[in-house]
């Protein structure tokens, strides 16, 4: 019994099989006020070596080799270290001479540091390296990520060439086909929020511009509004419904079109914009009748669209339609800061004919008004036509014309030519849309002031609401 109690006494200095306590080793002293606590043997669930113990499988801290007392070892990385390559040493002449590829990016690192140590210390050679690298630049201009303008015509005339369409687009319906689509895409990318972006309309009165604040929404109400002048001309629906009357100008239109409105217009208007071109497109493809030749000059079968005050070809009609959808793609553009280019040469070349086809009558309109100088009598009952202005559009889609000052229904003649202006073309267009006032129109002008004046103010009183 007391050989038991030895080997299992709360002390712990009994012998074992294999050792002193049984375990291979020494037992040491423990508090006896913290038996109870501690158990000293491992099987106990309290003792750290117990398998269900908290702090079990914790490694014990292993004392450093500073605390032994003994020697460092030598670092092994020493004898293992690459050693660092000396830097690439030059010439002047050599390393003027690789001035033009480091400026190409095509030197090797060696070459690149060597050249980039020598520019801190050469002037000279820091300001050659400088025009070479601005060279560089001009070499490759940065390039727009915005597609080509010209990208679905082109791919629309390849693959109609591929396949001709049974009924084909007319031409001069052609340009108000590619600015819906453009400004269609336009609204296809900008956010929901944007559609209540503010937007004002600016056009010319008289003599003074004048504007509307309205919304991107708004814009495409608006344009949904007098698109339906050539909707109801063509025998189609009309967008305003009972509330449309014979008569409507532009303008009226679109305050009545808002005023019916129960809220602010969203981005559910640009359905039936969309809708209502494609019907145009189709109608007028049908009236053409596959082909100028079937119908007349331009096509349109002699249809006329009503805009209030006076009246349009049906042909001229479309073309001031998309001349107005690419203007106001144009604000709803600057008002949610996205680029947008011209359209196509050609398109651009045709609504600028137009603008310029209808100066004279502009012009009349501002004489009966009392805002321009009266014609020269003597040289209309001679027979001469008048005077006339050369008006030069330079540019994408320019061309020259000569613009009867005297007599709106007569021909312009070089011979009685008393102006010259020259306008770039999407400056002219400007001018026309009434965003820019003549007075700031940047013209090149020579001759007659005071004919230069009306015509160019004649040119803003083209544009309207």
């Amino acid at each position: 019994m007391s050989g038991e109690a030895d080997r299992s006494g709360p002390l712990g200095h009994g012998d074992g099989p294999d050792g002193p306590d049984g375990h291979g080793r020494h037992r040491e002293h423990r508090d006896p006020e913290k038996l109870e606590e501690y158990p000293a043997y491992p099987e106990h669930p309290g003792h750290p070596g117990h398998p269900g113990h908290p702090e079990a499988g914790i490694p014990l801290p292993r004392s450093s080799v500073e605390d032994t007392g003994l020697p460092l070892p030598e670092a092994a990385a020493a004898s293992l270290a690459v050693p660092v390559p000396a830097p690439l040493v030059l010439e002047h002449r050599v390393l003027k001479s690789l001035l033009g590829a480091w400026a190409l990016a095509a030197c090797s690192a060696d070459e690149t540091t060597a050249v980039e140590e020598h520019l801190g210390e050469c002037g000279a050679c820091a300001d050659e390296a400088l025009r070479l690298r601005g060279a560089v630049g001009l070499l490759h201009p940065a390039e727009s990520l915005d597609l080509d303008p010209t990208l679905r015509t082109r791919v629309l005339a390849g693959c109609l060439d591929r396949r001709p369409p049974r009924i084909p687009v007319p031409e001069w319906a052609a340009p108000y086909d590619a600015e819906s689509a453009r400004l269609d895409a336009l609204l296809q990318d900008i956010g929901g929020a944007e559609w209540h972006a503010p937007v004002r309309l600016r056009w010319f009165d008289g003599d003074a511009p004048t504007s509307r604040r309205t919304t991107v929404a708004g814009v495409i109400a608006h344009l949904l509004s007098v698109d339906g002048l050539v909707a109801v001309a063509l025998g189609l629906d009309d967008p305003l419904g009972d509330a449309g009357s014979p008569g409507q100008t532009p303008q009226g239109r679109t305050e009545t079109y808002w005023r019916a409105s129960h809220f602010p217009p969203t981005r559910s208007v640009r359905g039936p914009w969309r809708a209502q071109s494609h019907d145009i497109v189709r109608t007028v493809s049908f009236v053409d009748g596959g082909g100028s030749s079937r119908s007349g000059k331009d096509g349109s079968g002699g249809l006329t669209v009503p805009y209030g005050g006076f009246e349009l070809p049906l042909s001229d009609s479309l073309l001031d339609r998309a001349f107005e959808c690419w203007v106001h793609a144009w604000d709803i553009a600057e008002a949610v800061d996205y680029p947008y280019e011209p359209p196509a040469a050609r398109h651009l070349h045709r609504m600028i004919d137009l603008a310029a086809r209808m100066l004279p009558g502009s012009l009349a309109e501002r004489r009966r008004a009392g805002l321009s100088a009266p014609p020269v009598r003597h040289l209309v009952a001679a027979g001469t036509g008048g005077r006339s202005l050369r008006l030069e559009i330079e540019g994408s889609g320019g061309g020259e014309w000569l613009i009867p000052l005297d007599s709106p229904g007569a021909v312009g003649s070089a011979e009685h030519a008393v102006a010259h202006v020259a306008l770039d073309g999407v400056e002219f267009c400007r001018l026309a849309a009434g965003h820019v006032s003549p007075e700031e129109a940047a013209a090149g002008q020579d001759g007659d002031r005071e004919a230069i004046r009306d015509v160019l103010f004649a040119a803003a009183s083209l544009s309207r609401m």
